[in-house]
């Protein structure tokens, strides 16, 4: 086959002539693996080829290595491993020799696919040699050559995990990097390769970062570097000092003063780019600071593992003036571009951090600053000062901050209806939105908002909503956090009088011409549910009056017919949003009786609006379309079932959506919802979601975050249909079992932790949802031979003494219902188990009322 053709024909502009390239090689790849990838790598190594095909031979190559699905991944990786060992070490060899092609585009996709083939074969220790040959391909010349292997030692320490390479190897490759990045390297290329790829390898330089000696000459040398004459060589550097700020925190004392210096520096004087990497060198280190903070309190003892250095508090009176200075360098078109980041804005993200990490101190660096700026002629000088004052109201205390929101309030409301720069305004209504999140609501002692300002709040919010959309946007924003801080003021909320006005505005926002840009229709649909999830019973009846106004704009979605693939995407994003809208407002109405009853007048027509979502192909709407159906189930309960027999093929389709889990989870927890509202009337359907369920946990394909909420439905099925569930036991505890002995025994990081915790907690509300079906029929001695080992996994997880106190709590209930189920068959099991009392104990004394509460009922 002539590949190099193929390879042109793919890139062809005309249709035909690249699917048909495209097809060759789909079927050359099936047929003859070997083949295919040996001629690819022969491809990209063949200086003679043109550039553009050995670009895409190694991209092709690079792909048939790796895949972002884990399933898919695990396939390439089994189909790489299985490959004839001579065809393998023809295309390593091949793609080794790439490196020092005189095309840079070849030697970088070459770079690419030697660290993806590390990845597979390293773990599985092989391909022993490559270290050392990459190491010897650096000390030679060509430049071009020592570039493209420091490239690829930095992606070879992306892909594999630093356990794989020993210590002894570690040590090489960073002198290897170490050696390109320092001043004395003449070429560019060679010094921006090795402190890219230093990047990669911090987080293999643990032994390093401990010897002093090293460590001293890492920093060093990484220092140096940001102070190279080519701008991206400098902000490599800093790219790494972000990268060691947070991997090595605790080694930073002795190098945080000069570090100082040189990002103030960058900061001053340097291109964007640089200065953005030397701002996020310190919210880094703020992120740091206030993980220790929350973790440890402010009590360090002086053994305690981890210590806080204060570096920030030290630093306040240099670095919060640097901070200011930049807030002055706003760009003209800022608020318009949502993905817009610049100088100012990661100046005031890192204000807003340091705030939080030092509190009250913060204030009075600040309020000069503000003081100065907020009257100024200049527009840059008033959005900075109300920037300023806005990133910092979370973390100083309410006492410190109302005192000056209070002189601010009346100002603020006039910049935003007077002031003539739009600027100013948006940030205003930010920073407005930011009083009303921070220092409102129940659990701030007094508030900022009165009985007599309320009124004036509400008129200016709602007259911003007529602004630009990025203006109207932030004031939705801010009435969002207004609303949300009267959740719970009992009967009558400040609010009241205002809510059909405020709903009205909300909906006219909606039908904006321009209100798909800056986020503004959907900010106005988040506004308005917020509105409604937190109105009292006094504004129900006007509730109940917008379930026919956003039925009809779902209805009006519908019919829209021959849309192109833009308007087809803009609708289905407006559907997502009403289908939202209309789960909050049956959430709200569904929870009372009075409103309930008139609902349910809806429920019928509600429905029938949701089947014909489902009928429209998009996973957002599907998501929230089964999130609102999950609410009318619970508002509807039994009647429910007059729906099932339409509505259950989307239920079954929900859970076989694999590509888009979040669509199956969120429908896994339907299947909940329906359990509680049918009770037995779900037993028709049983046969159906049990094995799809049973399925989908036998499956790699299915991301492993849908499989806690599939356990948790197992108990919520038992609980509906009782004794009924005989017919699954078997299969569902074997599952469950299996889940079980995984979810012991499990060191990770803190993500693995999490996960696992959601794992137990899944399979033990599982367990008690079975032992509860179970109690009260005849059946229960089924579930005594299950009873030791569900006992072994509640030792396993108390001994492991790395659960979270929400699996803590359903663990000990777990226990009570074992108990309760067997009765008298379950003492002298509970005896057996070695550290059911300790377990009880500790749970009797927490100071977690509900964990206490459960234990005392267990």
């Amino acid at each position: 086959m002539e590949v190099t053709q193929v390879l042109l024909n793919a890139q062809s502009i005309d249709g035909t002539v690249r699917k048909n390239a495209e097809e060759s090689l789909k079927q050359f790849q099936e047929q003859n693996l070997p083949g295919f990838l040996l001629s690819l790598s022969g491809e990209l190594a063949n200086e003679e080829k043109p550039v553009e095909t050995r670009k895409l031979a190694g991209l092709i190559l690079k792909n048939a290595l790796d895949a972002k699905e884990e399933h898919r991944k695990f396939e390439l990786v089994q189909r790489w491993l299985s490959l004839d060992g001579n065809a393998k070490s023809q295309i390593k060899a091949s793609l080794l020799t790439t490196l020092s092609s005189i095309v840079s585009d070849a030697r970088s996709t070459a770079s690419q696919a030697i660290a993806k083939v590390a990845g597979i074969e390293l773990p599985q220790k092989q391909w022993p040699e490559l270290i050392g040959s990459l190491l010897s391909n650096v000390n030679q010349q060509p430049a071009h050559a020592k570039q493209a292997t420091l490239e690829t030692l930095g992606y070879l320490c992306e892909e594999v995990p630093p356990n794989v390479i020993d210590q002894d190897q570690v040590n090489k490759i960073l002198t290897a990097v170490v050696q390109g990045m320092s001043a004395s390297e003449v070429n560019t290329d060679v010094r921006l390769a090795a402190t890219r790829a230093l990047y990669n390898a911090i987080g293999f330089a643990q032994a390093n970062f401990i010897n002093d000696m090293e460590r001293d000459y890492l920093m060093r040398v990484v220092c140096e570097a940001t102070l190279s004459p080519e701008s991206r060589i400098r902000q490599a550097a800093f790219e790494c000092l972000v990268s060691i700020s947070s991997t090595y925190y605790e080694k930073l004392a002795a190098y945080i003063q000069d570090i100082f210096n040189i990002t103030v520096k960058a900061v001053r004087e340097d291109e964007e780019p640089v200065a953005l990497q030397a701002i996020e060198f310190w919210s880094s280190i703020c992120d740091e600071e206030v993980d220790i903070l929350e973790e440890f309190g402010v009590d360090f003892t002086e053994d305690s593992d981890i210590t806080c250095f204060y570096f920030i508090k030290q630093a306040l009176p240099a670095l919060v003036p640097m901070l200011l200075e930049t807030l002055l360098k706003q760009e003209e078109d800022q608020d318009q571009d949502e993905g817009a980041w610049n100088i100012a804005m990661a100046g005031g993200t890192c204000l807003g951090l340091v705030a939080r990490t030092v509190g009250d101190d913060i204030v009075p660096f600040v309020v000069p600053f503000i003081e100065e700026n907020i009257q100024k002629p200049d527009w840059r000088q008033r959005e900075a000062a109300t920037y300023a004052f806005g990133s910092i109201l979370e973390g100083p205390s309410p006492e410190k901050l109302i005192p000056l929101v209070n002189v601010a309030l009346n100002f603020m409301l006039s910049a935003l209806t007077k002031d003539p720069s739009s600027h100013v305004k948006d940030t205003t209504a930010w920073a407005l939105g930011r009083i009303f999140e921070f220092l409102h609501g129940s659990a701030v002692g007094s508030t900022v908002i009165t009985q007599e300002n309320c009124q004036q709040l509400v008129t200016v919010l709602l007259q911003s909503m007529n602004d630009t959309p990025n203006v109207a946007e932030k004031a939705c924003g801010a009435l969002y956090f207004l609303a949300q801080g009267y959740e719970e003021v009992g009967p009558s909320s400040p609010l009241t009088p205002f809510f059909q006005e405020i709903v009205q505005s909300l909906l006219t926002v909606t039908h904006r011409e321009d209100a798909g840009e800056s986020r503004l229709r959907t900010a106005a649909y988040e506004t308005l549910n917020e509105v409604v999830r937190c109105s009292t019973d006094e504004t129900a009846p006007l509730v109940l009056q917008l379930v026919p106004v956003i039925m009809m704009e779902l209805h009006n979605t519908l019919e829209g017919q021959n849309l192109s693939s833009d308007g087809r995407e803009k609708q289905s994003e407006l559907q997502g949003l009403l289908c939202g809208c209309l789960q909050v407002i049956i959430q709200k109405l569904g929870s009372s009786e009075p409103t309930k009853y008139v609902l349910m007048q809806f429920a019928d027509q509600v429905m029938g609006l949701f089947l014909r979502v489902f009928a429209c192909r998009s996973a957002t709407v599907h998501e929230e379309a089964m999130l609102a159906i999950g609410g009318l189930a619970y508002a509807t309960g039994a009647d429910f079932a007059k729906y099932m027999p339409e509505f259950y093929r989307y239920l079954e389709m929900g859970l076989q959506n694999f590509e888009e889990y979040q669509v199956c989870a969120v429908t896994v927890g339907v299947v909940g919802d329906i359990c509680r509202a049918l009770e037995e009337k779900i037993v028709p359907y049983c046969d159906g979601i049990m094995t799809q369920l049973l399925k989908n946990l036998s499956s790699n394909q299915l991301n492993r975050s849908v499989k806690p909420p599939i356990f948790s439905c197992f108990g919520d099925i038992a609980l509906a249909v009782g004794e009924y569930f005989e017919k699954y036991l078997m299969w569902a505890m074997s599952a469950l079992q299996r889940a079980a002995e995984l979810s012991t025994h499990v060191a990770g990081d803190d993500e693995l932790t999490e996960y696992t915790n959601s794992l137990r907690n899944g399979i033990l509300e599982a367990y008690s949802g079975i032992f509860q079906g179970f109690k009260s029929s005849a059946k229960t001695q089924l579930l005594i031979p299950y009873a030791p080992h569900i006992l072994q996994f509640l030792d396993g997880i108390y001994m492991e003494k790395d659960m979270d106190d929400v699996v803590m709590k359903t663990a000990i209930g777990v226990l009570g219902d074992l108990a309760d189920t067997l009765g008298s068959h379950a003492g002298s099991l509970i005896q057996q188990s070695p550290s059911s009392k300790d377990f009880l104990n500790e749970c009797l004394s927490s100071e977690d009322l509900m964990i206490k509460e459960s234990a005392e009922w267990a």
